[in-house]
């Protein structure tokens, strides 16, 4: 809600959509169908309401297509009817918000369907827009990925800056890092709850360290194709249950050969900041 708030006020903070007045008489009625562009997977047809909810005039509107859904080009996503001053209004920011939205979903699919028959799950970042974190992450569900934490306070993520910095300044271990983790967990855990803990791991001795420990998850960040093998391996014969998330560098071209690798996950920063929004318009019924 706050979003579109945003949009509408960049668009009309000031003024009037002065050309739509100017030219379109008041309560004139039309119909405009949300067209695909090209094929893709549509998301972010929920805010057609949230939208319109922002204007006094009414308009209705019919989905066509399930989110989630894959639409060829030139299908029809969405039917809407009512004031046209407020469809020609609304226009862009609509248009804006499901093209990002459908975008992200569209890439999302692409990674999810490289790695089928494998075990391995595509999860995104929080490389993410400012302030659309929670819609891009849904837009990534809505392509067939799952969702990594979403904010700092959903989970405990030990990253290699954390080990540099460690306790005033001296730097600690992999291991040392999760050991202090989980007694701070326990002692805020009115707090934290049943909160996991997942720690970075640059190389395969800081991964044999720190296996014993049980972490929930052990991020491999930038292994070759044979280092994550043997971690595969490693983690079998130590500790079964800790699952593996591969990141750092993984592409649409690499992602099917690190999946047969036998990781659990895989994160990728590029499904919301490298995705290329899905080209949607508004067609009017004459």
């Amino acid at each position: 809600m706050e979003l579109v708030k945003l949009a509408l006020h960049e668009d009309l903070h000031g003024g009037q959509d002065w050309t739509t007045l100017a030219l379109v008489p008041p309560e004139t009625e039309g119909t405009a169908l949300l067209v695909a562009r090209r094929p893709g997977v549509i998301a972010g047809l929920p805010t057609i309401g949230t939208i319109a909810a922002h204007f006094p005039w009414q308009t209705t509107w019919e989905i066509k297509v399930g989110e989630g859904s894959s639409v060829a080009a030139g299908q029809c996503v969405a039917r809407l009817e009512g004031d046209a001053r407020t469809l020609l209004t609304a226009e862009r920011v609509l248009l804006n918000f499901v093209g990002r939205l459908s975008g992200i979903a569209t890439l999302t699919r692409a990674y999810v369907d490289a790695v089928q028959g494998t075990p391995a799950r595509i999860y995104d970042t929080r490389k993410t827009t400012p302030g659309w974190r929670r819609l891009e992450k849904y837009a990534v569900r809505q392509g067939g990925g799952w969702n990594h934490r979403c904010r700092l306070s959903d989970a405990i993520l030990i990253k290699d800056n954390h080990l540099a910095v460690g306790q005033l300044r001296a730097g600690i271990s992999p291991a040392e890092a999760v050991r202090l983790a989980r007694e701070f967990l326990a002692a805020q855990a009115a707090h934290t709850g049943d909160m996991i803990i997942e720690v970075e791991a640059d190389t395969l001795e800081q991964l044999t360290a720190v296996l014993p420990e049980r972490p929930d998850i052990v991020l491999l960040d930038n292994m070759s194709l044979a280092q994550l093998r043997e971690a595969v391996s490693l983690r079998a014969k130590v500790a079964p249950d800790v699952e593996l998330e591969a990141s750092g560098g993984v592409a649409l071209s690499s992602v099917r050969d690190i999946a047969l690798t036998g990781v659990d996950r895989i994160s990728v920063g590029a499904l919301t900041h490298h995705a290329t929004w899905l080209d949607v318009g508004l067609d009017w019924v004459v």
